[in-house]
């Protein structure tokens, strides 16, 4: 039997370079696609395959894809794990920032999926594992509503795709990860500042930010969401959602039981205290 073959996108550090490990530790020959080439030598050490592929340019991935489909003659597992914050306000992000948000979070996210779909048919068999996040269900991160709306489209449009492509035998499984130690934070952190650091919104970006910093302290490693993953594509019968990471279950639980009125209220009170906190820590440290 032929090795099964998994596609892991935005693979050069922190979750995606850490699921491409354990897939391939796991017994799959691995494809890990990335812009920063550069960061992944670790990886080819390992004997994983590693490409640039910049996932908003989709002549790009049909010519990866292509490329992968001959050399193996098969694709089992798609995990579409690249992915960007943009944050900051909504009067203050510039449309062609936000276009680029959902560039990078859903068109790029599709056009793998389209791009792997008529391998996976003629197999009648494939795992899509789309990363999400918490955010994809709790709408209440200040400043975040390009990012919000961003992994609400990758949560819908996966469970419509669940059903479409269960008649050909192609699962599809969402990852909401709650805060992991990555790169991620840092680089919405920086994009909200620079959309909204001075201004009307800057009270708001420092408060958010600050919630950042508090929450990103606690952080779980990007091995939890590898597990999860490797539950997701070797699981007979994968579970439709794995939410994993810090505060990622408590807060969907409030989600499913609290009215809107009482979490927008909580989460404005924990970013509150979160400013209170990091402005303590600043003072005792001058």
């Amino acid at each position: 039997m032929d090795q099964r073959v998994a596609i892991v996108t935005g693979a050069s550090s922190g979750i995606g370079k850490q699921i491409a490990k354990d897939l391939y530790r796991n017994g799959m020959e691995v494809y890990a696609l990335a812009r920063r080439v550069y960061s992944m030598n670790d990886l080819d050490d390992l004997g994983i395959h590693t490409m640039h592929l910049d996932v908003t340019d989709h002549d790009e991935i049909d010519q990866v894809v292509s490329k992968i489909v001959a050399e193996t003659g098969r694709i089992d597992v798609l995990v579409n794990n690249a992915g960007l914050g943009t944050f900051g306000s909504v009067e203050e992000v510039t449309l062609s920032e936000g276009e680029y948000e959902f560039k990078v979070n859903v068109f790029g996210l599709i056009k793998m999926i389209q791009a792997v779909l008529p391998v996976m048919r003629k197999q009648h068999s494939g795992r899509i594992i789309n990363m999400a996040s918490m955010a994809g269900k709790i709408s209440n991160m200040l400043l975040g509503s390009w990012y919000v709306g961003s992994k609400f489209a990758v949560e819908g449009m996966s469970d419509s795709l669940r059903q479409e492509l269960k008649p050909f035998g192609i699962d599809v499984a969402i990852i909401e990860p709650g805060a992991i130690q990555s790169e991620w934070k840092d680089g919405a952190v920086d994009r909200m500042m620079a959309a909204s650091g001075s201004g009307p919104y800057a009270s708001l970006a420092r408060r958010s930010a600050a919630f950042m910093a508090m929450s990103y302290k606690f952080a779980s490693t990007p091995r939890v969401v590898a597990r999860a993953v490797d539950r997701a594509v070797f699981s007979r019968r994968p579970k439709i959602r794995y939410v994993i990471g810090t505060g990622a279950r408590p807060a969907m639980l409030m989600k499913r039981f609290l009215p809107d009125r009482v979490m927008d209220a909580f989460f404005a009170a924990l970013n509150k205290y979160a400013q209170q906190v990091v402005n303590m820590e600043t003072a005792q440290n001058r």
